[in-house]
């Protein structure tokens, strides 16, 4: 194939998420440019969902070598990494208030996303760029072709692009699957003055509430808003017996559900403003990895999508992120030793939350919800 047409980008990353970002960053901290490619027509093209309790060991680590560390401190939400654990009928059995000194803050995943993109130079991120295919050429080297039919080869190509990522092909055939969890999720607006009871329920951080295979996950977020989730053990086929483009019939049949539970949390779906969006979740295998293919390699969910029960999706994605930047840049001209170290380390890591992130889906989701989630909190106190 000739490719000399074409504009060549010695790195190119597919992906503008926390975890594409973050490699761009630590690339231009080091000298390097990249080019960044994303669907999304422009940056405010859609909303970036919730709140994000941000690690020290990973998505701190991350944003340390991104230089953008103190910068992140200044947007965390105050009063974000308080608790609640409820049962069905609401008894809070666990609380624990925020006093400032916790590990892992918590800031809008909008606000963390503007500060990675603000720390890029003019152009970095091509919006408006979906990848539609891949195809390796001589010498590592790939052509990646766009949706609306221009194409670019690049010498390193880097799959950030998310659960069904079109990078991951080249290296894997695992694709996800369902892990038999469903979410519905939906927003109450102006929840302390339009919905206070709920707000008095949820409170101030996360908020979880339990039993019977499902329940209610949920944070307040820095606009005030409350962002919840119900979440049940359910057949893969069961959102789509609902018809989510009737809000009333989706919050009937969503309540049917609970419908032995709490008013209070009956609440939280009665009272949801705008529409309520299904959600499957899915995950890759616990185990997956690759074995080295010249010129390409992956990071966050297109390496290791998970189950966000251990609310480590976007932490590790960032780490990857910084990680991958700083082997790059530690071996300049020499991309596989550096592809090599970077999944050296990935891989362990990956396996070991992706365990941990289905061990906690069966915490809380267990026959005796809440308990087992009480128990895991009374371990990490201990």
């Amino acid at each position: 194939m000739n490719t000399t047409a074409h504009a060549h980008h010695p790195v190119a990353v597919v992906g503008a998420g926390l975890g594409g970002l973050v490699l761009a960053r630590v690339l231009h901290v080091h000298g390097i440019e990249c080019a960044v490619f994303d669907l999304d027509a422009g940056r405010e093209a859609r909303t970036q969902g919730g709140m994000l309790d941000i690690h020290e060991d990973t998505g701190q680590a991350a944003l340390r070598a991104a230089g953008l560390y103190e910068e992140f401190r200044a947007r965390v939400h105050p009063g974000g990494e308080a608790l609640r654990v409820l049962d069905k009928q609401a008894a809070v059995l666990l609380e624990e208030k925020d006093d400032g000194d916790g590990g892992r803050p918590e800031i809008d995943r909008g606000d963390l996303r503007d500060l990675l993109l603000d720390g890029l130079p003019e152009g970095t991120v091509r919006w408006g760029s979906k990848v539609t295919e891949a195809t390796p050429l001589d010498g590592g080297r790939h052509l990646v072709t766009l949706a609306d039919g221009t194409a670019f080869t690049t010498g390193l190509l880097i799959g950030a692009d998310g659960a069904w990522s079109r990078i991951r092909p080249l290296l894997s055939d695992a694709r996800p699957s369902y892990t038999g969890i469903s979410f519905v999720e939906l927003d109450l607006f102006d929840a302390d003055v339009r919905h206070p009871a709920c707000a008095e329920l949820i409170g101030g951080g996360m908020f979880f509430a339990l039993g019977d295979h499902q329940g209610f996950l949920a944070h307040r977020e820095t606009d005030g808003s409350l962002h919840v989730y119900t979440a049940r053990r359910s057949a893969e086929d069961w959102l789509s017996t609902i018809d989510f483009t009737d809000t009333g019939a989706a919050k009937a049949a969503l309540l049917e559900h609970f419908a032995t539970w709490s008013p209070g949390l009956r609440d939280l779906i009665s009272e949801a403003d705008g529409p309520l969006t299904p959600r499957l979740i899915h995950a890759l295998p616990v185990e997956h990895r690759w074995q080295r293919v010249p010129g390409v390699t992956l990071l966050g969910d297109a390496a290791h999508l998970m189950s966000p029960f251990a609310g480590e999706g976007a932490n590790l994605a960032m780490i990857d992120g910084a990680e991958l930047g700083q082997a790059l840049a530690a071996h300049p001209g020499d991309v596989e030793t550096a592809l090599s170290a970077y999944e050296s380390v990935l891989f362990p890591r990956s396996e070991r939350t992706a365990r941990d992130s289905a061990e906690s889906q069966e915490t809380l989701f267990h026959d005796r919800a809440p308990q087992p989630l009480l128990d895991m909190f009374a371990s990490f106190g201990a």
